[in-house]
């Protein structure tokens, strides 16, 4: 497993080449960019996001005016949103997320997630972003979503007490927005106010969070539809892994488990968008979120693939 106590920050960027300098013209259009949660699967974001980004030839923040990002798409999204390059964030990615999706343990998976945002993000808050962003993360008590926003003008009621992402830093709402229970434990953060609450993963009020971001362009930020311009990326669809057997009955209800989350999220992003193709016809959207059907391309969420090998490995952790 790899090392996840000292990951680089982002005051110690990964070194990578600067070749992203191209500065686009001014159109008049607002460019929504929403990214999807899934796990380990947020590989597939990272590589359609290197295409985009290799197309326009700058750092995608200064393209899109506004980044929604949920679970592992918050992960990308604040990355982006403060200026890093999709090549750093690949390079974190790679070396970080799988090892944290693989644990079993609840409380050791999330005090991983815990080291590597308080890392790679330290004490960072909302107003340090370069382009307006929503980190979406769900209310366990109450059962509502909550979206931390680093802008005023985001805001779609008591304007005059905003505090940008509720006063939390970048690490508490990704973590927040990360926090796929039971998988991981739930996430208690403090607001400015004093308030301790507790939240689990955004997939479970919007997997798929693009409905939100054009409810944030639309109504606070009064963008028209004709100007309004939506890239929503998914994590693909995959084959599930399928173990032949099971020894232990732990196991088999762990990996039932696994299948219930990821359909769930599932459900959740596909009903999201069938929303918003009913309601946002005339706001053009492009939907990207390819389907491999291939058994060797089983996987899921925590980056599982399970033949006898690995069923056994795991199954003597």
């Amino acid at each position: 497993m790899a090392e996840l106590n000292a990951p680089p920050t982002l005051d110690e960027p990964i070194p990578r080449a600067e070749t992203l300098r191209a500065e686009l013209p001014h159109d008049g259009l607002f460019r929504v960019l929403t990214l999807d949660g899934g796990g380990a699967k947020g590989f597939y974001t990272l590589g359609v996001l290197k295409e985009i980004e290799g197309l326009l030839g700058c750092p995608l923040y200064k393209r899109f005016n506004l980044i929604f990002g949920t679970s592992t798409g918050s992960i990308i999204g604040a990355l982006l949103a403060l200026g890093c390059e999709v090549d750093q964030i690949h390079d974190l990615y790679k070396k970080y997320v799988p090892p944290i999706m693989q644990i079993k343990e609840a409380a050791a998976k999330s005090a991983a997630l815990r080291r590597l945002g308080d890392a790679v993000f330290k004490d960072r808050k909302f107003d340090a972003v370069k382009t307006a962003i929503g980190i979406v993360a769900t209310r366990w008590v109450i059962e509502r979503p909550m979206i931390f926003k680093g802008s005023v003008a985001q805001a779609h009621g008591r304007v005059g007490t905003f505090v940008p992402g509720f006063g939390c830093t970048i690490s508490d709402a990704v973590q927040a927005s990360c926090s796929a229970y039971p998988f991981f434990e739930r996430k208690v953060v403090v607001t400015a106010k004093g308030d301790h609450i507790e939240l689990v993963d955004g997939g479970y009020c919007a997997n798929n969070p693009t409905l939100y971001a054009i409810a944030d362009a639309l109504v606070p930020l009064q963008i028209a539809r004709g100007n309004m311009r939506v890239v929503s990326i998914g994590v693909g669809a995959y084959p599930e892994p399928q173990p032949r057997f099971f020894s232990k009955m732990w196991f088999a209800r762990y990996f039932q488990s696994v299948q219930l989350l990821q359909k769930t999220l599932e459900i959740n992003t596909q009903s999201m968008d069938q929303l918003r193709d009913i309601l946002f016809k005339d706001v053009p959207t492009i939907r990207i979120s390819d389907a491999y059907t291939q058994p060797e391309m089983a996987t899921d969420l925590f980056g599982a693939r399970l033949n006898e090998a690995e069923y056994f490995e795991t199954a003597r952790s």
